[in-house]
């Protein structure tokens, strides 16, 4: 009988749900049946010695630190292709580098992926952490902010082992309150994280000397409960260029603090936000559940209203700066999803394009600049992992829009489905990386990383990075290192891939 389920088992991993129900069916026949039956009587010994294995290597796994061990495979390991397409050339894409004099490192799109070079793809378990945002260091390091039942960390990466080298638990949200999402790096190395007490904190994430380990302890601080009130959450914070950082809370509260004094001041939108900023040298953008809104700040640090562009519904992305003094953003309008592209100087609205099938279109992710355009993903279908289970996924598409001789494009469209998340451009490849599901009828939950040439829409080359409900991103951003490689958080851990050396 040990045979017989151990042969079952490995057919369930290597080919999934469909083996289960291939095995039901067998049993409806009464002479298979009564012959298994007559093989089902297990002696107490050979129990024993299964409930032993069974307790000792869930025992192992729960004392072994996280990172040391691999995201374990769930069943279909063997449905789908591990990898299609085939390798893609270097084709730069010309944009415009916004840097920011107060940030680590530079933005993924400046950082090449990889190419499809016979593609490697590592993980790292974290039990059932999600890291939703990782930042590469100037060190080449990683930090990362994650989510799991126990709450919220702060984590240092070694990107050789994917490791963590420290730890940092931070508060979690109260009733009504909501997740972090907002941090940064400085120029210092420093992670200037809004937690979800209303607070913000600048922890180092460096270490202090040549052989000391990383000490994740508040260097700064400036707590936000007088001006924020109970139930309300910071979203984002963000350094504008002459180095004052700006907030903004749920319910529309914008703010900004003088590091140098701690001077807080803080002006009332009014209006919901659920996403983050986006600076550049001449003010801060906020999209809101009906506006989009430039504000700037005068010596004194008082944010003041600029301009505002009401938007003809609820955006699903934050603003994303584009070539030629431009900011795009995403609304709704009649049931069809759009992008719309505003001029940053004046605020004034430029052009609207719908994209996808009408009703069947939403984004809740960020868009992807890609020089005089951008890539939005379609998450319509897509409302928690457990919509992503037995082989079902979201609705499809990924297009991108582009800015041509003052109005709106659509280049092309992609048949791509990326549940949850958005895309990462990666201007010196001229790719775009999507975290993908393709739908399967075995009931198999297989995902991808895929690139997607910018100037065609073609997907060049897909790899799979796991299998099973833990596989899925849940809204986590691509990163690209300063490798070449690609990191993403899942349900269970993170996730790299890299071209073979």
């Amino acid at each position: 009988m040990v045979w017989l389920v151990a042969a079952l088992l490995l057919a369930w991993i290597a080919w999934g749900p469909v083996v289960l129900v291939v095995a039901a069916g067998l049993l409806c026949i009464p002479r298979l049946r009564w012959w298994v039956q007559d093989r089902t009587d297990l002696d107490r010994r050979t129990a024993g010695w299964v409930a032993g294995f069974v307790v000792a290597l869930v025992g192992a796994v729960l004392v072994v630190p996280d990172g040391w061990l691999p995201i374990p495979p769930a069943p279909g390991v063997m449905a789908g292709p591990s990898y299609a397409g085939r390798p893609a050339s270097a084709r730069p894409v010309a944009a415009e580098v916004v840097t920011n004099p107060h940030v680590a490192a530079p933005d993924s799109t400046t950082r090449p992926g990889p190419l499809g070079l016979q593609p490697e793809v590592e993980t790292s378990w974290l039990g059932l952490q999600r890291c939703g945002r990782i930042l590469p260091t100037s060190r080449d390091a990683l930090v990362a902010l994650c989510t799991g039942r126990s709450g919220e960390s702060l984590r240092v990466v070694d990107p050789a082992s994917m490791r963590p080298t420290a730890t940092r638990d931070l508060p979690a949200p109260g009733k009504g309150g909501c997740t972090t999402t907002g941090f940064y790096l400085d120029d210092a190395d420093r992670a200037v994280v809004a937690t979800a007490d209303r607070q913000v904190v600048v922890v180092p994430t460096a270490p202090s000397g040549k052989d000391a380990e990383v000490d994740l302890t508040t260097e700064l601080g400036w707590d936000l409960k007088p001006w924020i009130p109970y139930g309300d959450c910071v979203v984002d914070v963000v350094p504008d260029w002459p180095g004052r950082l700006w907030w903004v809370s749920r319910a529309g509260l914008v703010g900004t603090i003088t590091p140098e004094t701690g001077a807080v001041e803080v002006l009332d939108l009014d209006e919901a936000v659920a996403h983050g900023l986006a600076v550049d040298g001449q003010g801060v953008y906020v999209v809101t559940d009906a506006a989009l809104h430039r504000l700037e700040a005068g010596a004194d640090g008082v944010p003041r209203d600029a301009w505002r562009t009401e938007t003809a519904g609820p955006s699903g992305s934050a603003p994303v700066l584009v070539d030629g003094g431009i900011v795009a953003v995403t609304d709704e309008d009649d049931d069809q999803l759009g992008v719309v592209f505003v001029a940053r100087a004046t605020g004034e609205g430029v052009c609207r394009q719908a994209v996808f099938e009408k009703g069947h279109g939403a984004t809740g992710s960020d868009l992807a600049p890609v020089g005089s355009g951008v890539v939005v993903t379609n998450n319509d279908d897509y409302s928690s992992p457990r919509s992503t289970l037995l082989g079902f996924t979201s609705s499809p598409g990924i297009a991108r829009v582009d800015l041509v001789d003052g109005g709106c494009v659509v280049q092309w469209t992609n048949e791509a489905a990326s549940p949850g998340s958005g895309v990462t451009a990666s201007w010196p490849q001229g790719l775009v990386y999507a975290w993908t599901k393709r739908p399967s009828f075995t009931g198999v939950s297989a995902w991808y990383l895929t690139a997607i040439d910018v100037a065609s829409g073609r997907s060049m080359w897909s790899v799979r990075t796991g299998t099973g409900l833990l596989a899925g991103s849940d809204g986590s951003t691509i990163t690209l290192g300063a490798d070449g490689s690609a990191w993403l958080g899942t349900l269970a851990g993170l996730v790299r891939v890299r071209d073979r050396s």
